[in-house]
């Protein structure tokens, strides 16, 4: 049966691809969405919060989206170095950095044609809150060989080198009501994370534990943000907890570790978080434990990886900072045009806590 379906003009649209990075989503905005104003990347994202914050929490939240949903805003470039400008949102706001986010957009913008791309490797510069990140595809012809018909390239993995990562603090001490004192290393890695271990929560890092590990890392991540003056040497923007990350052992054969992040309002990360691996290199790297060049693999809440590894080392003003270098693989699962009929009074999203 054809159905000839049509919507009123009148009603705005915005158009999507969606992916997922090792499991977390991501919803790319490609087209109905106003241009921004600002000649850096902070810049419109200031002017995204301040007008057009109902087309974050329309795409994001439901009936569109859902509370653990995140999406990327494309823009131009604003530096010579990139290529696309990129602003990323999730149920709370806007990050200032999004690894899975740079992973799966190296896939969407392949894949979909809307980059050139080359054989082995297409290199794609961002444009980030952050700063700038430089992510590499790797390509493979659309008859790579994979039984799978394709009209296009197929990318296999995409790695970025991050912006510097460095520590704040290690083993301090925090008050966590409801849970006593517990240990945290702070880190930035495009994004501050206070890190811990899991085995002081009596919790697993598992998908069944999902509502504990949420209630936990809230908690953490508040008395964090209380007790913790953090500093950012470039950009007082980024000067915020953005997110607690629990550590703990590998459960695969090929993984170092495994981490599940909490962040924004609650949201777990199905993914191990690239922003949180660049955190944890710099930890590994200042606590001895891991060289320039050593692979770093890190599992998620699902069980997929991440290889993280320390590109180099460098400064970030009168700190020590690590270059990291993250690697996964994302898949595209569907395109989509959202619409807002003006007389909705669910039009610009809501959440169920």
């Amino acid at each position: 049966m054809n159905w000839d379906a049509s919507l009123p003009e009148a009603w705005s649209r915005v158009e999507t691809i969606d992916a997922h990075a090792a499991g977390e989503p991501l919803r790319v905005v490609v087209d109905g969405f106003p241009a921004l104003d600002g000649d850096t990347i902070l810049a419109r994202r200031r002017d995204l919060e301040a007008s057009h914050d109902d087309l974050r929490t329309a795409l994001v939240l439901e009936p569109r989206g859902h509370a653990d949903m995140y999406a990327a805003i494309l823009t131009d470039a604003v530096t010579s170095e990139g290529d696309v400008g990129v602003l990323f949102a999730h149920n709370d706001g806007y990050s200032t950095m999004c690894g899975h986010g740079i992973v799966a957009l190296g896939v969407v913008l392949v894949e979909t044609g809307m980059v050139d791309a080359s054989v082995p490797e297409t290199t794609i510069g961002f444009d980030t809150p952050a700063g700038l990140v430089t992510a590499t595809a790797t390509v493979e012809r659309a008859d790579g060989g994979d039984g799978r018909d394709r009209d296009g390239p197929r990318v296999t993995s995409v790695s970025f080198e991050n912006v510097p990562s460095f520590v704040h603090a290690l083993d301090e001490p925090v008050d966590v009501p409801g849970y006593g004192e517990v240990t945290v290393d702070v880190a930035y890695g495009g994004a501050f994370y206070a890190y811990c271990d899991v085995d002081g929560f009596d919790l697993e890092l598992t998908p069944g534990n999902g509502d504990a590990l949420r209630r936990a890392g809230m908690a953490v991540k508040r008395a964090v943000a209380d007790a913790v003056d953090l500093h950012h040497p470039k950009a007082d923007d980024l000067e915020y907890v953005y997110g607690t990350i629990f550590r703990g052992p590998a459960r695969g054969d090929d993984a170092d570790s495994r981490n599940v992040c909490v962040f924004a309002d609650g949201q777990i990360d199905r993914s191990p978080t690239g922003t949180g691996v660049s955190g944890r290199l710099a930890i590994q790297h200042a606590r001895g434990a891991l060289d320039v060049g050593d692979a770093f693999v890190v599992e998620s809440i699902l069980g997929t990886t991440f290889t993280g590894g320390v590109a180099a080392t460098t400064t970030v003003g009168d700190l020590d900072a690590v270059v990291p270098r993250v690697t996964g693989s994302a898949h595209v699962t569907g395109r989509n045009e959202f619409v807002r009929d003006p007389t909705d009074p669910l039009r610009d999203g809501f959440r169920v806590d």
